[in-house]
């Protein structure tokens, strides 16, 4: 498989597209007045403690408060940055968030969920930094985990060996992992920071062992500053930011699964050099600089993949299409066979389309940053094989995603529930926003429903005000059809309120906006 990684910088966005095979399966983009706050570590004030809710708003210095849940508080007495005497108990005696927090206290508290729509940030006490080949985790005490990607025994044993003689944690507290960012849980010992825990990423797969120790000592002594600088650090400032939207994907790059990486600023490109020269040695001969007459997201058609992306009909090959419909509280697809009709039997022809569906429904998941509560309607399927190998076709065509899905079983209605952890924006979210005339609603009134409200508001106008003469401010379309169309009922109602009505075309106005005006 041919993966690349294209890089188009401008002053005022940045956007990377992680292309497969030439097709485009996930574009981030960040623009220079919005920047990700994921990742980032604030000292934080806690503002109100909702115990109905078992969750608490911080202040952190963004525009909206921000929001711990309990499960997200970690298990330990450091949590507790200014408070009295009695912080000092562990705060796993009691998973009451009342009992845990009170108002004013102060946090050290990391970012995991972008504000979105009209919540806050999400936050967590139990914090996380990640370097190329490790994740620290200064709250988990003694934790060694290793991903479940590197499958060979050998290796693992390494990194273990590795992991354990410069941590100094002992045979016994070591506890691999399936999921490079999945805690579990602590055991206690003293090490040579403080009781921290790692996670040994893919990358580390291969590396030596002097730069898989020098990670480690990097990432001991940026937590000693992080700690240092909360302690005379105001609340609400911002105690450390993650690199940017660039160098984070560099970072996170596993080099034997990238072919080349290709970047179409000079600026951004020697940043890069530079970093990978200094990080990642393997990457630096894939690094290139597009200098072509053609735009480099021009050249893969990366534009008109993001422009399709933001569609509700995903056409399929076979001839069937996909309707993806998101809301605030879910987002839900609809699987059709569209002009597909088979060549066999009716069960074959939905079968086929289904797994045609759940290879493009987890392309269209990266693609969109869909998250949160997902329901599929695939197409109704008689035998119970069939469901469980499309099942199986979804989740395999989900294991590039490296955000954290969960899928469920075919339900007696047919549908299949999942979910995908949700961190920042969807693709939606950051390009668009919601439609003045129809206010989100994917519709607007007819034009011939909208005459008939401009009637009945005459008809109260007439009463209310008692006048016999009113000018109706509207569309081209709605005048027209007040001319044409409803020209016999125009005048019914001026018998009717005994007056004349006249009409002017406001160029300014949707379908669905008008103003009635009294006139003498």
């Amino acid at each position: 498989m041919t993966d690349e990684v294209l890089i188009n910088v401008t002053p005022h966005e940045t956007r990377v597209a992680i292309v497969e095979n030439g097709i485009l399966q996930e574009i981030v983009i960040e623009r220079t007045n919005h920047h990700s706050l994921v990742g980032n570590i604030y000292k934080g004030k806690v503002c109100r403690v909702l115990p109905g809710m078992q969750s608490a708003f911080v202040e952190i210095g963004l525009e909206r408060t921000a929001f711990l849940h309990v499960s997200d508080l970690a298990n330990t007495h450091s949590l507790h940055l200014g408070g009295d005497k009695g912080d000092d108990k562990p705060a796993n005696q009691s998973q009451l968030i009342q009992e845990r927090l009170r108002e004013g206290q102060i946090l050290l508290v990391q970012v995991t969920k972008e504000p979105l729509g009209a919540k806050g940030a999400r936050l967590t006490t139990d914090i996380t930094i990640p370097s190329r080949y490790l994740v620290f985790l200064p709250h988990s005490s003694n934790m060694i985990g290793i991903s479940s990607r590197i499958e060979s025994a050998q290796q693992r044993q390494r990194l273990k060996d590795i992991a354990l003689q410069h941590t100094g944690i002992t045979e016994k507290s070591r506890i691999e992992t399936g999921n490079e960012t999945q805690a579990t849980q602590p055991v206690s010992s003293p090490t040579q920071c403080n009781n921290y825990g790692l996670i040994i990423r893919t990358a580390a797969e291969d590396a030596k062992e002097q730069i898989l120790c020098a990670d480690m000592d990097f990432l001991c002594r940026l937590w000693k500053y992080i700690l240092e600088k909360q302690a005379y650090a105001q609340t609400g400032t911002l105690i450390y930011k993650d690199l940017p939207l660039v160098l984070r994907t560099i970072r996170d790059l596993t080099g034997d699964s990238i072919d080349n990486i290709k970047i179409d600023s000079q600026t951004t490109y020697q940043q890069v050099s530079k970093f990978a020269n200094q990080f990642i040695p393997e990457l630096v001969p894939k690094i290139e600089h597009h200098t072509g007459e053609r735009p480099l997201f021009d050249v893969y058609a990366i534009d008109d993949e993001i422009n399709q992306a933001l569609e509700r009909r995903v056409p399929l090959k076979s001839g069937g299409y996909l309707v993806i419909d998101q809301t605030e509280a879910m987002t839900t697809i609809d699987v059709n066979t569209g002009t597909y009709v088979g060549s066999h039997n009716l069960e074959e022809t939905l079968y086929k389309t289904n797994l045609e569906a759940a290879q493009t429904i987890a392309r269209q998941l990266r693609l969109r940053n869909l998250g949160g509560m997902i329901i599929i309607d695939f197409i109704d399927m008689v035998e119970t094989g069939h469901q469980r190998q499309v099942l199986r076709t979804l989740e395999k065509s989900l294991e590039r995603d490296h955000t954290k899905t969960h899928i469920g079983e075919v339900s007696s209605l047919g549908l299949v529930q999942m979910t995908r952890q949700r961190t920042r924006d969807s693709l939606k979210q950051v390009l668009s926003e919601t439609c003045p005339t129809c206010q989100g609603r994917g519709s607007i009134k007819t034009a011939e429903t909208r005459c008939y409200d401009i009637f009945r508001q005459i008809v109260r106008d007439a009463k209310k005000f008692e006048t016999q003469r009113c000018l109706v401010l509207a569309s081209q379309k709605i005048v027209d059809m007040m001319q044409d169309e409803q020209a016999n009922s125009v005048l019914e109602l001026e018998k009717y309120i005994g007056g004349s009505i006249q009409f002017k075309v406001e160029t300014t106005y949707s379908q669905e906006q008008y103003d009635i005006i009294p006139t003498e």
